[in-house]
């Protein structure tokens, strides 16, 4: 499966190494705001630029309107696989302040929350997946978000289900172990790594 390691150069926490973004999700699992708080609580003490905390998550439990509506503007190869989940989330940045003033970093701090988030859901025994496909503009008209917001990406999150129940297409990419660049790929500059 996927979620099986790949040799790394230095050791990181096990819940670094245990999170990983599936496709399959447990279809009768039920989550609910008591099992998601911790992970938003990590969000919430996420990093941000001059304390702006500029963030904001849509939560959708399957089967209720606000799931159905962040699902229904998802690419459909992620609809498929998705609408599974026991939650769905719309990760929001505030990128103009309350006095109108455009915050650059606002993506990168709601990245940051988003982070914390999936880190903290891993610890927690679910899974995260994270995703860009869909509609930012309908889903942010659909949940009546002012001009100073927007919907980045989505999450879906849940316990780990059987991929056998996803298309066969999906299978195969669930089956791929992880891979990820190597350091001396992604770190430049004084420090050199093999």
């Amino acid at each position: 499966m996927s979620h099986e390691h790949e040799p790394h150069q230095f050791s990181v926490m096990d819940v670094l190494e245990q999170r990983w973004s599936p496709r399959a999700f447990d279809r009768d699992e039920v989550l609910d705001e008591n099992r998601l708080g911790p992970a938003f609580e990590a969000a919430r003490w996420s990093p941000s630029s001059g304390n702006s905390q500029p963030w904001t998550f849509m939560v959708g439990f399957r089967g209720d309107d606000v799931f159905q509506t962040i699902v229904g503007t998802m690419a459909s190869g992620n609809q498929v696989w998705a609408e599974h989940a026991g939650a769905v989330v719309a990760n929001i940045a505030s990128v103009v302040d309350a006095e109108g003033n455009p915050q650059s970093h606002a993506v990168y701090d709601l990245g940051q929350a988003v982070a914390h988030f999936s880190v903290q859901a891993t610890a927690e025994g679910l899974m995260v997946h994270q995703m860009g496909g869909f509609d930012a503009q309908t889903l942010g008209r659909e949940l009546e978000l002012d001009s100073s917001q927007r919907v980045v990406t989505l999450m879906a999150i849940g316990s780990m289900g059987d991929p056998a129940e996803l298309p066969e297409k999906l299978q195969l990419r669930e089956a791929q172990p992880r891979s990820r660049k190597s350091l001396s790929e992604i770190v430049r500059g004084s420090a050199h790594y093999a």
